[in-house]
C-alpha cells in the first residue's frame, strides 16, 4: 500500500504540474497505483481495475447528456443567438458601455455553464469594440468580458472539475448550480460597478448617434421574437430547480424548442444529437476522475491525508476546503488540474462529517474562483479576449480583474459560512 500510495502521490503532482496529458495521466497513474496495492484487474474480489472504473459510471452522466440535447437544438434554432443579443441589448441601455461587457459576460458565461467549455470571446468579438467605441479602456473592457469563466465553470453542469465534485459528494445537480451563478455574478457585478463609476468621472461625451448605432448592433433580425426563444430556457430552469430529472427536463425543451422553431422533426433531432457529441471530454474526465478517487480511497491515500491535515479539519472543515481548493487553483492555475487536490481533499472533509452539499460549494468554488488570479488564464479566459479588444494587453486586462476575484471568494467563504451554520 505504501508503493501504492507513492505512485498515487505522484500521478497527483504531474496533474498539478500540468505538462501531461491531465486525463491519460489521472488513469494510467491510478491503475499502476491499483496494480501495486495488489488488486487484480478483473475476477470475484471485493476491489478489482473494472470495479473501480465502473464506478466511475456515475449517474451525473445522464444529466449532462439532457444539458446538451437542449443546448445542441437551442444554438441550431438560432434561440441562444436572440436570447444573447436581448440580454446584451438590456446592457446597453442599463449600464452603457460596462453594461454592454457585463451583459456579454454574463452570456457568456451561461453557454459555458452548459456546454462545459467558456469562450469569453464569443460574446467579446461583439461587446468589446462596442465598449471601446463608447469611451470604456480597453484593458478594462477585456478584464470584465473574461470573468465569463467563473460563472460558467462554477454554475455549470459539464465542466469535469464540477462534475467531479458533485460526483464525489453524491449531491446531484442543483443547489450548488445556484451557489455558483450568485458567485459568479457577484464577480461580474463587482467590475462592472466599478467601471459605471469611473465612466461617471470620467464625464466623456458620446455622441447619440454613436450610441445609436451600437445599439442598433443588437438588434434581432431572427423570425421570431425574444418570448418565444426563452420560453424554453425558462422551462429548463423550472424543471431544474423543481429537482426533475435533468435528463428528462432537457428533452422536453430540446423537443418544445424544435417545435417553436418550426424545425422538421429529423432536423431537430440531429441538432440535438450534434450537441451530445460535446461530451466527450467531461464524460472521459468523470470517468477518469471518479476512477482516481476510488483508487485513492481504496489504497489508503485519503485516510493518510487525513492524518496529515486532521487538526485543521477537525476545527474548520468547510473553510480549510474552501482555502485548500483556492490554492489549487492559484498555483495550477486551472480549474480542470485543480481536481487532483479538490477530490481527494473533499473525500477527506466528507469523512469529517462535514455536510455535503457546503464541501462541494467549497471543493468546486475555491478553485473555480482562484484560477485566473495570475494570469487571467493561461490557454483560455483572458488570453483569448485580448485579440478581439482591440488595444488591450493581458497584463493590465488581469491587474483590473484581481479585486473582483477577491470579492467573488470573500462571497463565497460568507455564502459557504451561512450553510454551515444553518446545517
Amino acid at each position: 500500500m505504501e508503493m501504492a500510495q507513492v505512485l498515487m502521490g505522484v500521478t497527483l503532482l504531474l496533474m498539478v504540474w500540468g505538462k501531461t496529458p491531465l486525463y491519460l495521466t489521472a488513469i494510467l497513474g491510478s491503475s499502476l497505483a491499483a496494480l501495486a496495492a495488489g488488486f487484480p484487474v478483473a475476477g470475484k474480489a471485493e476491489v478489482t481495475l473494472l470495479k473501480l472504473i465502473n464506478g466511475g459510471l456515475n449517474p451525473v452522466i445522464a444529466d449532462m447528456t439532457g444539458v446538451l440535447l437542449f443546448v445542441g437544438i437551442l444554438e441550431t434554432s438560432g434561440f441562444l443567438k436572440v436570447i444573447i443579443q436581448k440580454v446584451m441589448a438590456w446592457g446597453s441601455k442599463l449600464g452603457g458601455a460596462p453594461g454592454i461587457t457585463a451583459a456579454g459576460s454574463l452570456a457568456a458565461g451561461c453557454i459555458g455553464a452548459l456546454t462545459g467549455f467558456t469562450q469569453p470571446a464569443i460574446t467579446a468579438v461583439i461587446t468589446g469594440p462596442a465598449a471601446t467605441k463608447l469611451g470604456m479602456d480597453p484593458n478594462k473592457t477585456a478584464g470584465l468580458a473574461a470573468h465569463a469563466g467563473h460563472f460558467g465553470n462554477f454554475a455549470g453542469f459539464t465542466h469535469p472539475t464540477q462534475v467531479a465534485v458533485v460526483a464525489t459528494a453524491a449531491i446531484g445537480f442543483g443547489a450548488i448550480n445556484v451557489v455558483g451563478a450568485i458567485v459568479g455574478l457577484s464577480i461580474i457585478l463587482f467590475s462592472c460597478l466599478r467601471l459605471v463609476r469611473e465612466m461617471k468621472q470620467k464625464k466623456e461625451l458620446v455622441s447619440q448617434m454613436l450610441v445609436d448605432e451600437v445599439e442598433k448592433s443588437f438588434e434581432n433580425e431572427m423570425p421570431f421574437g425574444f418570448g418565444t426563444a426563452i420560453a424554453p430556457f425558462l422551462l429548463f430552469c423550472l424543471g431544474f430547480i423543481l429537482g426533475y430529472p435533468v435528463f428528462l427536463v432537457g428533452t422536453v425543451c430540446a423537443v418544445m424548442t424544435v417545435l417553436l422553431a418550426k424545425m422538421p422533426v429529423s432536423r431537430g433531432e440531429n441538432a440535438m444529437l450534434a450537441g451530445v457529441g460535446k461530451i466527450a471530454t467531461p464524460l472521459v474526465a468523470t470517468i477518469s476522475f471518479l476512477f482516481m478517487s476510488g483508487v485513492m480511497n481504496k489504497i489508503g491515500l485519503v485516510q493518510t491525508i487525513s492524518d496529515i491535515m486532521g487538526p485543521a479539519v477537525a476545527v474548520a472543515p468547510i473553510q480549510t476546503m474552501l482555502i485548500v481548493s483556492a490554492l489549487a487553483g492559484f498555483f495550477t492555475q486551472s480549474n480542470a488540474a485543480s481536481v487532483a487536490i479538490d477530490v481527494p481533499f473533499l473525500q477527506v472533509v466528507l469523512a469529517a462529517g462535514a455536510d455535503p452539499l457546503t464541501a462541494a460549494c467549497a471543493a468546486a468554488g475555491g478553485s473555480a474562483v482562484m484560477q485566473y488570479y495570475l494570469t487571467g488564464g493561461p490557454v483560455a479566459a483572458l488570453s483569448t479576449v485580448i485579440p478581439v479588444v482591440e488595444g488591450s494587453n493581458l497584463k493590465d486586462a488581469n491587474r483590473f480583474q484581481r479585486p473582483a476575484m477577491l470579492f467573488g471568494f470573500l462571497v463565497l467563504f460568507v455564502i459557504t459560512g451561512f450553510m454551515t451554520v444553518l446545517r
